[in-house]
């Protein structure tokens, strides 16, 4: 059967439009905005550029990143503030910024009202009923908050009375996440969550485990929200992938030139994602998303809500066909999961469906769906994750030394309390040098920024601390050019060192192959340089016997061929003995057999040249100074040896970790 919009109508249906249409106009307002905060993230001064756009706006309203990074670093960053707005208007209204402002969930909107907008009345219900499987949103927000609250375990979190109060603090929020993810009136154990023997319980176990987990020595907090996370999921799908396979919003001269590390990855999820609304209106929004199982449990009861009035309701499942949240609105609309799409107000022909202050008559239902089990499993796990994955000890001594993270980056073990993996530093880095990285630094680093040296196209620029001024959690910190230089008041720190490069004398032209190269030393941007170059020697031919007189000022060198191409190149000398006294002289020219030198005619070879005669090379090989390189990798990008080159940066003696000092 197919569904008549006309028939029966709201006869309000007008005025509850304009909700709907203000609803709309909302998200494609804030998804072009959205858009356009992409585009513009890139150096410059035009109106199209960076200048004073606020690009990291949208990941300074998500609370997910707020609770996470304080969880983590016991800090809540200036610029997250705005998160605070977030959660007064979700405390307020529900899950407005889930169906009003996140562009992530506008896309999915879009995409599921394209497919299902065609299909009949009872599939359109069938695809939007509420299922135990939605409630896997809120085990994975469990597990990520539960990985974040291993920094908890830190003698450090609880030395002071501000600090024990501020631990007690984040402890009592976990705990009200906790059992606020438990079901409430809406599962197969009803209220479960307002039993106190069993909340109690509840929340001991998680304690204890806790405890137990904190003693391990690799015990320790991560930041993996960004993972899932809607908002750092599409910026970093939206600028490391979309925009460059488009050729839009690039840096001028790199269109068609900025490559992604891993894009195949992110781009795979980036549509899976999209595409699920295929199968279910809103997929992500109602089976993954960690954000909206947060704003969903922030607004299980607020101040303004979606109810049904029971007398007034026909059944006639009108609501549930056009249902955004599949939050079954003709029973009792399940709050955790409206997003406020209000498509039910417009198509409920008895006005049984209203949005009222949370006193007023009508029947809704307030939280999620999850068993204690799944709660305790999810946080425990989240706890457990952190430890495991520090036994591969990679922010100790096992450090991967081909991690090379961007200059002003935390000690490894903070950095990865902070970073999201927005993606931010990728896409406003003006070379493109940093890359998102794959395994290279371990599953926990999965995305987080690091160096490739032969994707962009330079190194990292000397006179550039872009990344460090646009990471909206300080993952990387705020560098001024003086303190990355180690210019005026940071003379005596000296530059910031990202790494060190190391010559490979089994690659090297000079050193290897005996060809003159100097590019590396050419290159450095360093005051003095930090590549010097050593002067040696070559020997191309060698003979026993003295040279001979040959016609037209020619020396006859029997068995001699000349290496390579017929010219002569620079710096290629005659190292012979004449009258018991060394002496090298010029080679002019060559052939088969014989050579020129400058200004040496037959005349001069009387008496004759004694001992061992050779044929050499002038060679500049290059060295690195320690103590000068700061591993900004523009050697290793410029470098003529391609494939593996010939000098290569990595992450000993940088200035985050004193312990991979190199000991000079």
């Amino acid at each position: 059967m197919k569904w008549d919009r006309n028939r029966n109508a709201n006869p309000h249906a007008r005025t509850d439009m304009r909700i709907v249409t203000v609803r709309r106009i909302s998200q494609a307002f804030f998804f072009v905005l959205f858009l356009w905060f992409c585009a513009v993230t890139r150096m410059g001064a035009g109106v199209t550029d960076i200048r004073g756009w606020p690009v990291n706006w949208f990941l300074q309203l998500d609370p997910l990143t707020a609770f996470a990074t304080v969880l983590t670093t016991g800090t809540l960053f200036a610029g997250l503030l705005w998160a605070l707005v977030t959660l007064s208007f979700t405390v307020l209204f529900g899950r407005f910024f889930c169906g009003w402002v996140c562009p992530f969930g506008a896309l999915h909107q879009a995409m599921g009202w394209v497919r299902h907008r065609d299909l009949s009345f009872k599939e359109k219900i069938r695809r939007n009923q509420p299922s135990p499987r939605h409630g896997i949103k809120f085990g994975l927000l469990l597990v990520f908050l539960g990985m974040a609250a291993g920094s908890l375990a830190d003698p450090g979190r609880w030395s002071s009375p501000t600090t024990i109060l501020q631990s007690g603090v984040l402890l009592a929020a976990l705990a009200w996440v906790l059992v606020g993810a438990l079901p409430h009136g809406n599962g197969p154990s009803p209220r479960a969550s307002e039993d106190p023997v069993k909340t109690a319980g509840l929340l001991a176990a998680c304690l204890a485990a806790g405890l137990v987990l904190a003693r391990f020595p690799t015990a320790r907090g991560l930041l993996q929200t960004g993972l899932l996370d809607p908002i750092p999921f599409f910026q970093r799908s939206l600028n490391l992938v979309i925009l460059p396979v488009l050729g839009l919003g690039q840096p001028a001269g790199t269109a068609g030139t900025r490559w992604t590390h891993g894009a195949w990855l992110l781009g795979t999820l980036f549509a899976a994602a999209v595409f699920l609304n295929w199968h279910t209106p809103r997929f992500y929004c109602r089976y993954v998303c960690p954000l909206g199982a947060l704003l969903g449990l922030l607004g299980r009861k607020p101040l303004w809500r979606f109810s049904r009035i029971a007398e007034r309701c026909t059944e006639c499942l009108r609501c549930e066909a056009v249902c955004d949240g599949a939050c079954a609105p003709s029973r009792a609309p399940i709050l955790s999961a409206c997003t406020l799409c209000s498509n039910c107000l417009i198509h409920c022909p008895e006005e049984a469906v209203t949005y009222t202050a949370a006193r007023e008559e009508g029947k809704s239902a307030a939280g999620p769906d999850l068993s204690r089990r799944a709660a305790v499993a999810a946080v425990v796990g989240g706890l457990a994750a952190a430890p495991v994955l520090g036994l591969q000890g990679l922010t100790h001594r096992r450090f991967p030394p081909l991690v090379v993270r961007p200059p002003g980056s935390l000690p490894e073990r903070d950095f990865l309390k902070r970073c999201i993996k927005c993606g931010q530093c990728v896409r406003i880095c003006p070379t493109g040098v940093i890359q998102p990285a794959l395994w290279e630094a371990g599953v926990e680093g999965l995305w987080t920024p690091v160096l490739d040296f032969r994707a962009g196209s330079s190194g990292c620029q000397w006179n550039c601390t872009a990344c460090s001024r646009i990471c909206p959690t300080a993952a990387i910190r705020r560098l001024s050019l003086e303190e990355k230089q180690g210019k005026g008041p940071f003379e005596g720190a000296g530059p910031i060192r990202i790494g060190l490069a190391f010559v490979d004398r089994n690659r090297c032209l000079p050193w290897a192959l005996d060809r003159p190269c100097i590019v590396c030393e050419e290159n450095c941007p360093v005051s003095p340089k930090a590549i010097r170059t050593r002067d040696g020697w070559a020997t191309i031919f060698e003979m026993a016997q003295g040279v001979s007189a040959g016609g037209d000022d020619r020396l006859d060198l029997p068995g001699f061929s000349p290496p390579g191409d017929a010219a002569v190149p620079e710096n290629v000398y005659l190292q012979w003995e004449v009258d018991g006294i060394g002496r090298r002289d010029p080679i002019t020219d060559w052939g088969d057999g014989w050579i020129r030198l400058d200004g040496v005619t037959a005349a001069a070879l009387e008496p004759g040249p004694t001992g061992p005669v050779r044929v050499v090379r002038a060679l500049k090989r290059p060295v690195v100074d320690p103590v000068r390189c700061v591993g900004c990798g523009i050697c290793q990008h410029e470098c003529p040896v391609r494939g593996v080159p010939a000098i290569r940066v990595s992450a000993e003696n940088e200035t985050r970790h004193p312990d991979r000092r190199l000991a000079l």
